[in-house]
């Protein structure tokens, strides 16, 4: 038996590739896409489960394809600083009420889009280890509350002056690290049911073609074409979130 009605299946997997096709071309923020309708027909514990276990396939590849680049003095204090922040999301994501998680994200990802789509011009914060450990412990936090361990990443680079081309260098990697440690705690906890792998099973398929179809894509679209895509995606799904129901 289906864990989903009709109609919310059809959401899920239309959802699912479309994570799919942004994942193929940012290597980042599939979770922050399928958050707009996954909350929405599940529960924040089954969407987290199922962001962190497309995560786990996607980011390894990305982590091992930048592996030459990775900064290690700015990477370790990120992860190291997850590892302390994952086990208080985790906490969390049992105790929050749904609705407020959903309105949460809702809140996350309107303020992310707005910020990329302003692209303010500050003056590159300075990168530090105890600064690179806070923020890592407030990924962790998110990741492991719901799935999501890449726009805090992201920002924080952008921020620190980091430039383009190396962002994906360090962000990948440390996203990859607290998708393992969040995967690590579901299964603890037993939050992996069996609707969970049922959901997964249905959904690699579109996810997989997604991906396919967001490499190929990649470079066709400049990438100013290519930032307003994903932002409006992005403002498009917190939107979403924050309507009530």
């Amino acid at each position: 038996m289906l864990p989903l009605d009709e109609t919310a299946l059809i959401l899920f997997l239309l959802s699912a590739f479309v994570g799919g096709v942004t994942t193929g071309l940012a290597g980042f923020a599939m979770g922050l896409v399928v958050s707009g309708v996954w909350l929405h027909i599940l529960t924040p514990v089954q969407t987290a489960a199922l962001i962190v276990g497309y995560g786990l396939f996607v980011q390894a590849h990305g982590a091992w394809r930048f592996r030459r680049s990775v900064d290690l003095r700015r990477v370790i204090p990120l992860i190291v600083g997850g590892a302390f922040g994952v086990p208080v999301g985790l906490l969390l994501l049992s105790h929050l009420d749904p609705a407020w998680v959903r309105r949460a994200v809702g809140v996350l990802l309107v303020a992310y889009s707005s910020f990329g789509m302003l692209r303010p011009k500050v003056t590159p914060l300075p990168a530090s280890r105890p600064a690179d450990s806070a923020i890592g412990f407030i990924n962790g936090i998110l990741g492991g509350m719901t799935g999501l361990a890449g726009p805090i990443l992201v920002i924080w680079c952008q921020l620190s002056g980091v430039p383009r081309h190396a962002q994906r260098a360090i962000f990948q990697p440390v996203i990859l690290s607290t998708f393992v440690m969040t995967a690590a705690g579901l299964a603890v906890e037993r939050a992996i049911t069996r609707e969970v792998f049922v959901l997964f099973g249905l959904g690699l398929v579109p996810v997989a073609v997604g991906i396919w179809v967001g490499v190929r894509l990649y470079g066709k679209l400049d990438e100013a074409g290519f930032r307003r895509l994903i932002l409006m995606l992005l403002l498009l799904s917190g939107l979403v979130l924050l309507i009530p129901g």
